[in-house]
């Protein structure tokens, strides 16, 4: 099996419901992003995907979220706050759905709010 490592960045509001009273205001994060895929098999170039096609991948995710309200976009809402556990959740199915089952699947994603705490979806591979 191969994997590789990616690591984006975006900034970003949200606002949470129901957590400590400090993160139910509206306020945001240069949030950090890592993104790992897995295979079995090589291209014919002897690589899992090209970094720059995982990457362009990737930043049209981060489209999506960068300097934005999170509570306002398509995918978060009331039953799907921007946690930092659903926004890794929201970037690994975006990306399973562009990589479109060529033998790459998307291991896990970590959605880092600071320096010191993240979040991460783990697939079931």
């Amino acid at each position: 099996m191969f994997e590789l490592k990616i690591v984006t960045r975006f900034a970003a509001a949200h606002q949470l419901k129901m957590v400590a009273q400090k993160c139910e205001n509206l306020h945001g994060h240069n949030w950090k992003v890592e993104v790992r895929v897995a295979g079995q098999k090589l291209n014919s170039a002897g690589v899992l995907v090209d970094f720059g096609e995982l990457k362009k991948h990737v930043a049209e995710i981060m489209t999506d979220l960068d300097h934005r309200f999170l509570n306002e976009t398509d995918f978060f809402n009331d039953n799907t706050p921007p946690s930092s556990e659903n926004i890794a959740f929201f970037i690994a199915k975006s990306l399973e759905n562009r990589l479109n089952g060529d033998g790459i699947k998307v291991t896990r994603v970590s959605a880092w709010e600071s320096d010191d705490a993240c979040a991460t979806y783990i697939s079931e591979y």
